[in-house]
């Protein structure tokens, strides 16, 4: 196959893939989990599907057995369209313009998802590793950062892998580090009151903003002084409901907050600095709660692991330059593994900035590199049948 048919090949199956609704919301992920599957199948490959709940499927597809387990993952959902008259096309539609793919979920991840159903189908065809396995998983419920997607893989032990390479928008070059997320919410209580009489009542906002002001003038200054390569601690104050109406004092009001962790920080001890720092204020016992939402830890993979390493070598064989290493802003899936001490990297044509917005695209070109560049690293990676 010359590079113009592989071209044609993947073009053609991210059409498909576009074509079919996975929006969230409501994240269903039926169709297209259907779709991947029947490919899968025919293809020879040994296909299962997982869901926990009745509309958020997974497929997961296995060649080769044993270790090491190498294992793709794609996430088969993407954001809403939001307002269709900032499209210039049919959201659901593939169209082609000036070398890229224009449609919902074009890069963020149905190129990515595109590519490693490809290169599924050639791995098969080659006859698949003689020693240890691939498997490809496309999960659903990654946009709504829920559990019933590729966590739920991990949490059942569907897949273990040794080394996880996660479809992304990085242009074909590498991100190897995460930080870690941590959610967290806190509530303060007070009394309501008629506001001509503030005094007979005691104000939750008020009482929130000596908790927003200690947070700023304590911990910000803290957590800008923690960097790791070019990677930052951070804290977004990013919400925060409170009251009814104006002429009543508030009785309650809740904030909620993101805290972004280095790789090296711990989400428990983090929440846990975070829930002492707010306890010392001097608020009323049972005035102020501080809870935990979610959390997962950041990860690194080294430099010179195999799965980097391989990576990395078929990146500047493809692209003629060394790999490239770059940040991440969000957080992926991979996070579920980061305590598991497995290699996990970010991979995948398209840019970050075309993820999340109308007129998303992705190059044809990077598809085709994206395409060429795994399948170097798995021929790295795994001993294939008749090599």
């Amino acid at each position: 196959m010359n590079e113009s048919q592989l071209a044609d090949e993947l073009v053609a199956i991210l059409s498909d893939l576009i074509a079919i609704p996975s929006h969230y919301p409501p994240g269903e992920s039926k169709a297209i989990c259907a779709y991947a599957g029947d490919r899968l199948k025919r293809a020879g490959l040994q296909v299962e599907h997982h869901a926990r709940t009745p509309d958020i499927d997974n497929v997961v597809a296995r060649i080769g057995t044993g270790s090491p387990s190498l294992v793709f993952n794609a996430h088969v959902d993407t954001v809403d369209l939001g307002e269709r008259a900032n499209w210039r096309t049919d959201p659901f539609t593939a169209q082609i313009e000036d070398g890229h793919v224009v449609g919902l979920g074009a890069g963020n991840c149905k190129g990515s998802m595109a590519v490693h159903l490809w290169l599924a189908e050639q791995l098969a065809k080659r006859g698949g590793p003689s020693e240890g396995e691939v498997v490809f998983t496309f999960v659903g419920d990654e946009e709504r950062l829920g559990l019933d997607g590729l966590y739920l893989l991990r949490e059942t032990g569907v897949v273990r892998p040794d080394m996880l390479v996660l479809g992304a928008q990085t242009e074909n070059q590498l991100i190897t580090e995460e930080r870690g997320v941590l959610w967290l919410t806190v509530s303060t209580t007070g009394k309501a009151a008629h506001a001509g009489n503030p005094a007979a009542g005691d104000n939750a906002i008020t009482r929130m903003s000596r908790i927003i002001q200690r947070l700023e003038t304590d911990l910000a200054p803290q957590l800008a002084a923690r960097t790791a390569d070019d990677k930052q601690s951070t804290m977004n104050l990013g919400l925060i409901r409170g009251g009814h109406n104006a002429n009543v004092v508030p009785a309650a009001c809740t904030l909620e907050i993101d805290r972004r962790l280095l790789p090296n920080e711990d989400v428990d001890c983090a929440f846990a600095e975070m829930k002492t720092l707010i306890e010392q204020i001097d608020e009323p016992v049972g005035t102020v709660d501080v809870a935990f939402v979610t959390g997962t830890n950041g990860f690194s993979a080294p430099a010179d692991g195999r799965c980097v390493s391989a990576f990395s070598a078929a990146i500047e064989r493809r692209l003629g330059s060394p790999a490239q290493f770059l940040n991440a802003t969000g957080v992926s899936d991979g996070r579920y593994f980061a305590n598991d001490g497995i290699e996990i990297l970010n991979f995948g044509p398209g840019a970050g900035s075309e993820g999340h917005a109308a007129n998303e695209s992705v190059p044809i070109q990077q598809l085709v590199d994206a395409a060429l560049i795994q399948l170097d690293a798995v021929n790295r990676l795994t001993k294939m049948n008749g090599d």
